[in-house]
């Protein structure tokens, strides 16, 4: 598996591609802007022919040899890769020569920077540097075609390249001495996507280049190519060094502003992976006009790169590992005004397509998972004037459930359990479908929904309390009193000794299977299980799911098993959570053994050892999404996921 690494811009654009240069997937680009609707993120930059001219006319490159057109054996190997800061730094070595590049993209720009500096060498080694273009949605297939056409033009130094009508110029410039550019028109075509042809979708495109520049640089040189679709006033407003040493700064800021456990170590590596994901998204103007308007920041969470956008669900389970323990706890607060100008029919979003304003409500566990982030960013910040501007709202969500809302989710009245399904869709975490086909419908009263019901009842009993609301206090309490009762009495599994994963399900019965999701009736602040049998079900849960990258999604033995997550997207999707890891799946793991052992914070942190060790691998220094559920587990899914750094992060953190 070949290492990834990632870098964003804090407006959900961003730049990804593998340790060794070659472009294997879709999403592998030096700038991927985000552009606002309907054009969403947009592949502007996908890469860099790199070209070393040595003194005595040899020529190596670096980078992808798909991009070059040319055998690998002129292709010269990394000596070194790192991440200072949490940004990319390669370095090469021939002949003495020792040549560094780094990349970052300015903090809210669609801009992406790409210094060479010549450490060491004697004599004059000349630079080639050849873009390559395929103007297209970030999420499209590489065979797409975009624009007939593209049109470069001039003036002086400044370059800039269009395509198809309605997308901005890609503009060009480069800093450094003896600097030029040669039009030289060339497209290459059939380059493969290795990755894509392995996951079953289209795996050969088109790449299309203007010309080439160059740069002849001298021990202690360097030139820096800045490519973006800024106008040039914002381009220009900073030169490279500049822009660069401001980035550093921010970052350190970051650090700064974090606990004192997570300033070092791989914590200080997730704190700087976490702000990958918390963006401003400029997609969405009428929104960001609107929250600006009221005196706030509209601010959310990008689920995953590079596929995923902002998902309700995963935002609030990511929410306080992303900002609480990372001091951000002002951008929290935004988050949850920002979600709760969404709720509708009682719920909050469960996604925003790309591209659109619009956010999809097809699910029955984030609205609940709204209520454990408030209480947690309450519990850091006391913030009772947010907590006073969402009651409204939060009493709004509990009668919509108790009433019955959308995609049949809502309370029976007979046991006061929640039930949810509608034929179609999938409103769990386990979510996985494929054209009509739901994978894990798990339509019925589902354990972990029931959890998060009775948490949010607990939450709302207090909060009602506290506001002298005591007519709802008292009906949030007792509806959480016959919600403890139904749930022990209904989802205890006796012969198994854990608990169901769905009660009353939609073809009768209880599903026995062993899941994961039992585990929120134990980790969550309310826990809806009786103590006496904490225990049971951790041993179970340990013994069969537990591995060193986060929790099974199924237990082995189950006939619908899946111990590898790969193939085409049927495929995938068959095995999404049907035995797959998930690392977020830890958070809730750690939380509920720490509730059973007490003061024995230094033993959890080996739950965590895994993922130490995964920062050097897949996406340096962030988590993927997935792992195999058999060794070597294997990542798979997205190369950097937001639940899976927080809660790492929150746990690294609480056990330090």
């Amino acid at each position: 598996m070949l290492e990834e690494w990632l870098v964003t811009n804090g407006i959900g654009g961003y730049a990804s591609g593998t340790v060794n240069g070659a472009i294997t997937r879709r999403y592998h680009g030096l700038l991927i802007a985000a552009l606002p609707n309907p054009l969403g993120r947009m592949m502007m930059l996908n890469g860099l022919s790199e070209r070393l001219r040595l003194p005595d006319g040899r020529v190596m490159y670096t980078g992808a040899e798909e991009l070059a057109g040319i055998s690998p054996e002129a292709i010269l190997a990394v000596s070194e890769f790192r991440l200072e800061a949490g940004l990319p730094v390669w370095r090469y070595e021939v002949d003495g020569f020792v040549l560094e590049k780094r990349l970052f993209l300015p903090y809210r720009q669609n801009s992406v920077h790409l210094t060479y500096l010549l450490l060491s060498g004697h004599g004059k080694l000349r630079l080639g540097l050849r873009p390559a273009l395929h103007f297209r949605s970030h999420d499209a297939l590489v065979s797409e075609r975009r624009s007939t056409h593209y049109k470069l033009s001039a003036f002086e130094e400044q370059f800039e390249i269009t395509g198809a009508e309605g997308l901005p110029a890609l503009r060009l410039i480069v800093h450094g001495p003896a600097t030029a550019f040669t039009f030289d028109r060339k497209e290459s075509t059939l380059i493969p996507y290795r990755t894509e042809r392995h996951r079953g979708y289209e795996w050969q495109g088109s790449l299309w280049s203007p010309g080439y520049f160059r740069a002849d640089l001298d021990e202690g040189d360097r030139t820096t190519l800045v490519a973006s679709t800024e106008e040039w006033n914002t381009i220009l407003a900073l030169a490279p060094e500049g822009a660069y040493r401001a980035e550093l700064d921010r970052r350190k800021l970051l650090l700064d502003a974090a606990p004192p456990q997570a300033r070092t170590g791989p914590a200080a590596e997730l704190v700087l992976a976490a702000d990958q994901f918390l963006i401003t998204p400029v997609g969405r103007a009428e929104d960001v006009t609107r929250m600006r308007a009221s005196g706030d920041e509209i601010r959310t969470v990008i689920a995953g790169y590079p596929w995923f956008t902002d998902w309700g669900r995963d935002t609030m389970i990511s929410l306080e590992g992303l900002t609480l323990m990372t001091g951000r706890q002002n951008e929290a607060g935004w988050i949850l005004r920002t979600f709760a100008h969404y709720v509708h029919n009682g719920l909050i979003p469960n996604m925003f397509p790309e591209g659109e304003k619009d956010g999809l409500y097809h699910t029955a566990d984030a609205t609940l998972w709204f209520f454990h982030a408030i209480h947690r960013y309450m519990k850091i910040t006391d913030d009772r004037a947010t907590l006073k501007l969402l009651l409204p709202k939060l009493v709004d969500i509990i009668e919509h459930h108790w009433n019955g809302t959308l995609f049949g989710i809502g309370m029976d009245p007979k046991d006061a359990l929640l039930h949810q399904g509608q034929q179609g869709y999938q409103l769990t975490w386990m979510d996985a479908k494929v054209g009509d086909w739901v994978v894990t419908p798990r339509r019925g009263k589902a354990v972990e929904i029931n959890a998060l019901w009775y948490n949010a009842l607990r939450l709302m009993a207090v909060w009602m309390e506290e506001d002298g609301q005591e007519a709802n206090m008292h009906r949030m309490s007792d509806t959480a009193q016959r919600v403890r009762e139904s749930f022990n009495q209904r989802f205890w599994y006796e012969e198994g000794g854990y608990l169901y994963d769905v009660v009353d399900a939609e073809q009768g019965g209880n599903d026995d299977a062993c899941r994961p999701n039992q585990v929120l009736a134990i980790s969550l602040d309310h826990p809806v299980l009786d103590e006496v049998r904490w225990k049971q079900v951790m041993d179970v849960v340990t013994d069969r799911l537990l591995t060193p990258v986060g929790l099974r999604s199924l237990a082995p033995g189950n006939p619908g098993y899946k111990a590898k997550y790969y193939g085409d997207l049927r495929a995938r999707d068959a095995a999404y959570h049907q035995g797959t890891v998930w690392a977020w799946l830890i958070g809730p793991y750690v939380d509920a053994w720490l509730k059973l052992n007490p003061g024995k914070e230094a033993d959890a942190r080996g739950f965590l050892a895994g993922f130490v060790a995964h920062l050097d691998e897949a996406c340096v220094g962030s988590i993927s999404e997935v792992f195999d559920a058999e060794t070597p587990y294997t990542p798979r899914g997205c190369i950097a996921q937001a639940w899976s750094v927080a809660e790492v992060l929150r746990c690294l953190v609480n056990t330090a």
